[in-house]
């Protein structure tokens, strides 16, 4: 007699589909999909079949497909194959035989689900599968989520056996007389899952023979602990994460009063693409001095006196560009400069992004380039030449907004105009200009990270 009531009673509590879903059933012949496709008819739900030939087995994929279809017109539900050179596929991506078949079944399996629009695809793990995922994560490093095990549901992914033990599988096959067919490399301890599953669990089991009822448990605990750590992470967000433009400002001070301050910040960061070694290292410098860049490969994290910016990179394809007096309008980087000729000794106030300069003391071709460890300004109002480093210092411009901001140099090599900071003394208008030249900036808008 099948647990009908178990199995539907766990699909509802897990909201895995519902009684009129339509569902894609993957199906490799082995008793445990054998005995979810039974459950599935036995509970009147709507499903068809897919499997998937790797051709790792010779004529025994060839078989275990011919029973898949038989099983299919025995059951009267259409049927989905296919096959892949997985060898081929795996030599390719350079990964692993096991890796490849994982990538390719499930690639397909959703190009089935989306062309023929079933809602979810029926797969036929139980808990020793989830012991084993766990038991696998722990060995090769894992967080909280890797903790968890395998889900229940998942996106489109439904794992509606889960509520079974490999023990209670094989005594239903066997009760009911359902035949299936075995893959040999299933005995085969070459693999790191079926090395745990003979080798490894067995012993554990000698210390605890109710190890599936205890994981089960377990199972439950960690996944109510990684939607606690979720919850709270989400509220850390909210109050940590400052939006200023394109950039995300973290308090040093709100950062420090975390706890675990380790743990808290790699979850805040990882979506961002920093490891443990990257968050590490941040910690081990908040206490120092500012100017320190973390690198992920797509953002940075720079260490700015009391707080921490993260901010998205950005390519650079263009280093200097230089600017003929025919021109009125060059794009440098995230910046469109605008040139403006005029015959009248004009002077421009309250506006950084803007600069009158005298046009009679520019040499052409002008160039405009980010800022070079050696340069040197008169910074307007001053007599005396200052370093452009010092300048940025007292500013307190961060390091990654120096390295962004256009410096508009002369054709004699001086520096006119520190773009939307400060211009030259040198180029000032005064009574004696005849005619000007207005450079405006304006910073293209980015998209806020």
């Amino acid at each position: 007699m099948l647990p009908v009531k178990k199995f539907t009673d766990f699909i509802e509590q897990n909201a895995l589909f519902e009684p009129k879903s339509k569902i894609l059933a993957a199906v490799s012949g082995g008793m445990d999909s054998v005995l979810m496709i039974h459950l599935l008819k036995a509970a009147g739900f709507n499903f068809d079949i897919a499997h998937v030939n790797f051709q790792l087995r010779g004529e025994e994929s060839i078989a275990d497909q011919n029973f898949c279809k038989q099983l299919a017109k025995q059951l009267e539900v259409p049927f989905h194959t296919t096959k892949f050179d997985t060898q081929q596929y795996a030599a390719g991506q350079k990964i692993s035989t096991q890796m490849a078949a994982r990538d390719l079944r499930y690639q397909w399996f959703e190009e089935i689900r989306q062309s023929g629009s079933y809602s979810v695809i029926a797969l036929a793990h139980h808990q020793n599968d989830a012991i084993e995922t766990i038991l696998l994560n722990l060995t090769r490093g894992t967080g909280i989520a890797g903790l968890h095990g395998i889900l229940p549901k998942n996106g489109a992914l439904v794992r509606p056996l889960l509520f079974l033990n490999r023990e209670e599988i094989q005594s239903l096959i066997t009760e009911n007389g359902y035949t299936y067919v075995e893959d040999s490399s299933n005995a085969s301890v070459k693999y790191a899952r079926n090395k745990i599953r003979h080798e490894v669990i067995p012993k554990l089991k000698e210390l605890n023979p109710g190890l599936e009822n205890t994981f089960k448990n377990n199972l439950r605990h960690f996944r109510d602990l990684e939607v606690l750590l979720e919850l709270k992470l989400d509220e850390l967000k909210k109050d940590l994460f400052i939006p200023q433009g394109d950039e995300l400002h973290l308090s040093l001070a709100d950062i420090k009063k975390l706890n675990p301050k380790r743990l808290l910040l790699f979850k805040l960061l990882q979506p961002y693409g920093f490891n443990e070694t990257a968050v590490d290292d941040l910690i081990d410098s908040l206490d120092k001095h500012s100017g320190r860049v973390f690198e992920s490969a797509a953002y940075k994290l720079i260490l700015d006196r009391d707080k921490v910016i993260l901010v998205k990179k950005t390519e650079r394809h263009q280093q200097n560009l230089l600017i003929q007096p025919t021109d009125h309008t060059v794009n440098y980087h995230n910046y469109k400069l605008t040139l403006l000729h005029d015959d009248s000794p004009l002077i421009i106030k309250d506006n950084p992004m803007a600069v009158a300069i005298d046009a009679d003391l520019l040499i052409y071709p002008l160039l405009l380039r980010a800022w070079e460890q050696s340069d040197t300004f008169y910074p307007l109002g001053m007599k005396t030449r200052k370093k452009l480093s010092d300048f940025f210092i007292n500013q307190k411009i961060p390091l990654h907004v120096k390295n962004e901001i256009p410096l508009l140099v002369n054709g004699n090599n001086e520096i006119i105009w520190i773009g939307g900071y400060r211009p030259d003394e040198r180029y000032k208008v005064n009574k004696n200009t005849k005619k000007v030249t207005i450079f405006e900036l304006i910073k293209f808008e980015n998209v806020s990270i």
